[in-house]
C-alpha cells in the first residue's frame, strides 16, 4: 500500500508558445488535483517523453504561426498516442503541421465571445451549445487539416476542431481565464474523460513523494538551508529536515537589507516554533560593501546571490569541520522564480534574475535542493498546513530574497536601508491595524531616488520620496494594485513624513503586473 501511494501522481504537460496564460492553464490543471509542467515549446522529444505524460496542452502565443520566426515544437509529439488540447495558437500549430491553412482573420476577436457548439465531443461533454468564452487571437484557420472536424464555432470563425480517431482536439478560445463561464468543465472534460488521469496530486502525496526523494538525494550527507523566515523557507526547511533530521542546519543571513528588527524577530520565532537547528550570520557589512556603487536592478540581484552563497560556502566549511561534510544547499525557490529567472516559457523573455535562480554562480561548490521549484505560492502554503505549521508563519507576506535592496530605487546604503527600514514597518503596522495583512498579496514601501521640495515647520525641506505598494495576486505571476481605503492611506503618509528623517513626500502606486513588476527593481 505504501508503495502505491508513492507512485509519481500523472503528469500534464503544457509546451509553451509564449501566452501570457500559460500559468493559468497549469493552475486550472492542478486546482484539479492533478500535477502539470510547463516545457518551453522548445522542448526536446525526449525531455516531453522523460515528463511521462498523460496529457498534452499547447498555449496560446502572441506569434503568427506561418511566419517565419514562429515558435516551433517538435511535430513527433502529434504522434506519441498521448491525447492533445491545442488553445488559440496551439490550434494555428495543428493546423500549419498536418496540412490545414492559417491566415491573418479578416475581424480579429479579442475579449467576450459566444461560441455555438456545433458537433458533440468528448471535449464539450456536459456543457451547454452556446459557451460565454474569451478570445483572443488575430489569426483562423481557414481550412481544417485532414480527419479534423469542426465541432464548435462563432460568428466569424471556427472555435473547435477534433480529430478524436487521433485524439487531437483544439479550441480557439481560452479555457483557462475567468472570463471563459465553462472553462473549468472543459478542462476537466480533457483530464478525466479524454486522458483518463486521476485526481491523485495532493498535498499528502506531495509531502510523501518529497520527503522520499530528499532522503534519497542526500543519502547520509549534511545539508544547510538558506532560511529567511518567510512562507517558502520555512516549508522547504521543514520538509528537508522530515526527510533527513539533524543532519539539516539551517542558516539565517543578516545581508544588511533586512526589515527593523527582522534578525532578532526571525530567530526567535523559528527557533520557538519550528524547533530547527537554526545558525544566525551576521554579514551585513560584506553585503553593502558589495552593493556600494551599484545602482542597475540586475547587478544589485546578481551581487546579493553571488555573496549569498560565499556566505553558505563558509559556513558549510565550518559546519563540515563538526560534520565530516556538507554537500548540499536547500533553498525555497517557487515555480514564479523560475519562471522569471529564465526564458522556460519557450519565446519568453527574463524578467528578472532571483537571487536564488539566476542570481546564482556557476562555480558554486554546494549542490542544490529545491523542494518546491514546482509549486506556486497558495501551494506551499497548502503544504506547510499538512504540516502543521503555525499559521502566522505561513500567512507571511511575501519578501524578496534580495530584500530592501530591490525596494531601494539607485544605490543602496547604511543609511537609505535605514530610512526605508522605518517607513517600511510604518507601513506594515497600519496595514495591520486596518486588518487588511491577511487579505493583500503584498505591501510595503519603495524609497525612490527623487527629492522634491516641502515645507516643515515653516521652514524649507528637500528630502526624499517613498511610494506605497500593495496588491492583490493569486500566485506572484500577475497581480493588480489594491485601492486601499483613503483613512489607511492618509495615516501612513501622515505618519511617514512626521516620524521618518529625510522622508517628506509619500506617493501611490496604483500600476497593475502587467505592464509594471510587484517590486520596483
Amino acid at each position: 500500500m505504501e508503495n502505491k501511494r508513492l507512485v509519481n501522481p500523472s503528469t500534464i504537460v503544457i509546451l509553451d508558445f509564449g501566452s501570457q496564460y500559460t500559468q493559468l492553464i497549469a493552475r486550472r490543471i492542478r486546482e484539479q488535483n492533478v500535477f502539470s509542467v510547463v516545457l518551453p515549446c522548445t522542448a526536446s522529444f525526449e525531455t516531453i517523453q522523460q515528463a511521462n505524460p498523460a496529457g498534452i496542452i499547447l498555449s496560446g502565443g502572441p506569434s503568427s504561426v506561418y511566419d517565419a520566426d514562429a515558435p516551433p515544437a517538435d511535430p513527433r509529439i502529434l504522434s506519441m498516442g498521448k491525447p492533445v488540447l491545442g488553445i488559440c495558437y496551439g490550434l494555428h500549430f495543428l493546423m500549419h503541421h498536418l496540412g490545414g491553412k492559417v491566415r491573418s482573420a479578416e475581424r480579429r476577436e479579442y475579449g467576450h465571445a459566444e461560441v455555438e457548439i456545433v458537433r458533440p465531443t468528448a471535449l464539450f461533454e456536459g456543457l451547454p451549445k452556446n459557451l460565454q468564452v474569451w478570445m483572443s487571437h488575430g489569426d483562423e484557420a481557414l481550412e481544417l487539416a485532414p480527419g479534423f472536424s469542426l465541432t464548435a464555432k462563432t460568428e466569424n470563425a471556427v472555435a473547435g476542431i477534433a480529430d478524436e480517431s487521433r485524439r487531437i482536439w483544439a479550441v480557439q478560445f481560452h479555457p483557462e481565464v475567468h472570463h471563459t463561464r465553462q472553462g473549468k468543465e472543459l478542462l476537466r472534460n480533457f483530464l478525466f474523460r479524454i486522458c483518463g488521469v486521476a485526481p491523485d496530486w495532493t498535498a499528502e502525496h506531495f509531502i510523501q513523494t518529497t520527503v522520499e526523494r530528499i532522503r534519497q538525494q542526500v543519502g547520509d550527507g549534511h545539508a544547510i538551508c538558506a532560511l529567511s523566515g518567510g512562507v517558502d523557507s520555512s516549508v522547504a526547511a521543514v520538509l528537508v529536515h522530515r526527510a533527513i533530521g539533524d543532519r539539516l542546519t539551517c542558516v539565517f543571513v543578516d545581508n544588511g537589507v533586512l526589515r527593523k528588527d527582522e534578525f532578532r524577530k526571525v530567530q526567535e520565532n523559528l527557533r520557538g516554533k519550528l524547533g530547527l537547528n537554526l545558525i544566525a550570520v551576521n554579514a551585513s557589512e560584506r553585503f553593502l560593501s558589495k552593493l556600494a556603487g551599484v545602482t542597475d536592478p540586475e547587478t544589485k540581484r546578481k551581487a546579493i546571490g553571488k555573496e549569498f552563497i560565499a556566505v553558505f560556502d563558509d559556513e558549510a566549511h565550518r559546519i563540515a569541520q563538526q560534520t565530516g561534510s556538507v554537500d548540499w544547499l536547500v533553498q525555497g525557490t517557487l515555480y514564479p522564480d523560475v519562471i522569471e529567472s529564465s526564458s522556460v516559457k519557450g519565446p519568453s523573455q527574463t524578467i528578472k534574475s532571483h537571487h536564488n535562480v539566476g542570481g546564482l554562480p556557476a562555480t558554486m561548490k554546494l549542490k542544490l535542493i529545491e523542494p518546491l521549484r514546482d509549486l506556486f505560492k497558495d501551494e506551499v502554503r497548502r503544504i506547510g498546513r499538512d504540516l502543521k505549521m503555525p499559521e502566522d508563519i505561513l500567512q507571511r507576506q511575501p519578501f524578496p530574497g534580495p530584500g530592501l535592496a530591490v525596494r531601494i530605487v539607485g544605490e543602496v546604503s547604511r543609511e537609505r536601508v535605514a530610512i526605508l527600514q522605518h517607513a517600511d514597518e510604518i507601513v506594515v503596522q497600519e496595514i495591520k491595524a486596518a486588518g487588511l495583512y491577511q487579505q493583500i498579496w503584498q505591501s510595503f514601501a519603495v524609497l525612490l531616488p527623487v527629492q522634491s521640495v516641502g515645507v516643515m515647520g515653516d521652514q524649507r525641506t528637500y528630502a526624499n520620496t517613498c511610494a506605497i505598494r500593495a496588491v492583490h495576486s493569486e500566485d506572484g505571476m500577475t497581480a493588480d494594485w489594491v485601492p486601499l481605503p483613503y483613512e489607511v492611506l492618509k495615516r501612513m503618509s501622515s505618519r511617514i513624513v512626521n516620524e521618518v528623517k529625510g522622508i517628506n513626500r509619500v506617493v501611490y502606486d496604483i500600476t497593475s503586473k502587467p505592464p509594471g513588476t510587484i517590486e520596483w527593481e
